[in-house]
């Protein structure tokens, strides 16, 4: 993955084999993010209000790798934290990069299983600022943890399999599956986040926003 120029580095955490490092965005970035779809003027967010995340996480073959986030400024360092308690327990993500990498298709995002935050887009079916647009939402391990419309509809070939939400087969993919009372769930839960999976009608098992 081809990395970018950083000239501000605002907090770097380390603990043990994990690390952290919080930035502003850089011009370059910046033009990335414009280039890729993600952030234009007439977004809710400026671009000043958003950081950029370097984070290690576990991939699907017990691997270390950094991953890369972007989120708004408020939740940057307590999205560390949460990352790094979902490293400490060993919860696996397939990958974690930015959705400008895929021209800010969500559905593409999806499709690579790609754990991604901070999108300009409009909500899932509405008119409406997504809460991603504005950097306070992320999707983790989509494939595993589906959006399922209100008629009961999966739209990802790869996700039909985990309509039925439960543990079974003690893999990467089946420990990547969220459920309520998986620790997972929980500790974003204790941040204040709200989970997709608890709406009422449609469901949307990735997604976590503040």
């Amino acid at each position: 993955m081809k990395r970018l120029l950083l000239p501000i580095l605002l907090l770097n955490f380390s603990f043990a084999s994990f690390d952290a490092r919080i930035y502003e965005i850089a011009p370059r970035l910046k033009a990335k993010m414009i280039e890729g779809n993600t952030w234009k003027e007439g977004c809710p967010v400026a671009i000043n209000d958003l950081r950029y995340l370097r984070l290690t996480y576990h991939d699907f073959e017990g691997k270390d790798q950094v991953g890369e986030l972007i989120v708004h400024r408020e939740i940057a360092p307590e999205m560390v934290e949460i990352m790094q308690e979902l490293y400490a327990m060993g919860y696996p993500i397939r990958q974690m990069r930015l959705i400008s990498d895929f021209k800010g298709n969500d559905w593409q995002s999806i499709e690579a299983d790609n754990t991604s935050a901070f999108n300009c887009r409009k909500a899932t079916g509405s008119k409406k600022w997504s809460k991603h647009a504005y950097g306070k939402a992320i999707d983790i391990n989509p494939l595993e943890n589906p959006y399922i419309s209100r008629k009961g509809k999966i739209s990802h070939q790869a996700s039909l399999q985990y309509r039925k939400r439960q543990h079974r087969t003690n893999t990467p993919e089946d420990w990547a599956v969220l459920l309520a009372d998986d620790p997972a769930t929980k500790l974003f839960k204790s941040y204040g986040y709200r989970w997709g999976g608890d709406w009422r009608y449609t469901k949307d098992y990735q997604h976590f926003a503040k």
